[in-house]
């Protein structure tokens, strides 16, 4: 079996690699990702690509036709990841997230790939009533990332075929510890927060419900798709992926932050304007669909291993909002430096070397 996982360089993909890599030891395991993130590495002393057969370094724009070579199954994590960057880059957003994601679907089936997962997200239902959305609810995108994963969704309905299965995960809000380690995420920051400076500020009234998902968890969930069979779900599957006992006010997750790390001061803006970003999320039919691929892990010991993993590399960083631990600062560093143009895309072949570090995979790969 050949797995591709695009995106494999970002916050999500060392785990998925680890999980495949253990699920299917005989696999043939390929990553492909254009750089941006490849050098924010906060685990171990090496890259989690060592665990992979090959690495490409390419624009899911300018997706290589050789990469889908023998391919059984597509991980699609490749995106512009959250919605700070999509503000600052609208347009790139939906051109890399929406358009070149069904692209790349098409040209999937047409070579012979038989399983296509999408990473989609909870945040499709935006602003909700109190009621737990299902995959049947409305969805109500309220940002540029949000709809582009909609807009996916729509488009890889089209594909979807008996011997093209198809699923969209609508994942919760990731937390937890990586090798390429995220601080834009709510959990994330508020542990950054307490290590940093024993004090979590929530901007708003903490009143906002999130639904989290550990990101071992999405792995777990991801290697159920890879391998489910279009008779459990249909060819085309939407189905949430988190877990019913994660839905959480922010000012729970602030609170349970504290809780894990004595001394930590928590701030709550009571007279705060309400936050429209707001939904609970109903996980029955992930439930039911993979009983043996449900999350496992608990807030508390997520928090922990945040703890851990942030003392690990002794992060002390109370300005850290302004440091590579956010996708967006990472983005806006290269575009400065004139190794990215406006529309995010590597200024040349030299550009994407200085930005990555190539000893990561004796396979590694360069586009022409």
């Amino acid at each position: 079996m050949k797995i591709l996982i695009t995106g494999n360089l970002g916050y999500v993909g060392p785990w998925v690699t680890r999980q495949l890599r253990s699920s299917h030891p005989d696999a043939t395991l390929a990553g492909l990702d254009t750089g941006y993130f490849a050098h924010c590495l906060t685990g171990p002393n090496y890259a989690p690509e060592a665990l992979l057969n090959a690495q490409y370094y390419a624009d899911i724009r300018q997706f290589p036709p050789e990469c889908l070579v023998g391919v059984d199954a597509i991980v699609h994590l490749a995106a512009i990841s959250n919605d700070p960057m999509g503000n600052a880059y609208e347009d790139v957003t939906l051109d890399v997230n929406h358009r070149a994601g069904v692209e790349l679907a098409r040209r999937a089936k047409a070579a012979g790939v038989r399983s296509f997962v999408f990473a989609s997200s909870c945040s499709v239902y935006g602003s909700a009533d109190d009621r737990p959305r299902t995959e049947g609810s409305a969805v109500a995108p309220l940002t540029a990332y949000a709809r582009s994963k909609v807009l996916t969704e729509e488009g890889l309905r089209d594909l979807a075929a008996p011997t093209f299965k198809v699923s969209c995960l609508r994942f919760a809000t990731a937390c937890g510890m990586s090798d390429r380690l995220r601080l834009d995420l709510v959990l994330n920051d508020f542990v950054a927060c307490a290590l940093s400076s024993r004090r979590i500020t929530v901007l708003s009234d903490g009143t906002p419900w999130r639904p989290l998902i550990n990101v071992k968890d999405m792995a777990r969930a991801i290697e159920w798709a890879v391998d489910r069979e279009a008779e459990n779900g249909g060819p085309f599957l939407v189905v949430n992926a988190g877990s019913n006992a994660w839905n959480f006010q922010v000012v729970e997750l602030a609170e349970a932050v504290a809780s894990v790390i004595p001394g930590t001061e928590v701030s709550i803006n009571r007279a705060a304007p309400p936050d429209k970003r707001s939904y609970r999320v109903d996980f029955s039919l992930s439930r039911d669909l993979a009983p043996f691929h449900q999350p496992q892990s608990d807030l508390a010991s997520t928090i922990d291993g945040l703890r851990a993993g942030l003392q690990s590399i002794q992060f002390k960083d109370d300005d850290f909002r302004n440091s590579s631990l956010m996708r967006l600062r990472v983005l806006s560093g290269l575009v400065s430096r004139g190794l990215l143009n406006g529309t995010l895309e590597w200024t040349d072949r030299r550009s994407l070397r200085a930005a990555m570090p190539m000893d990561s995979s004796e396979t590694a790969s360069l586009p022409h």
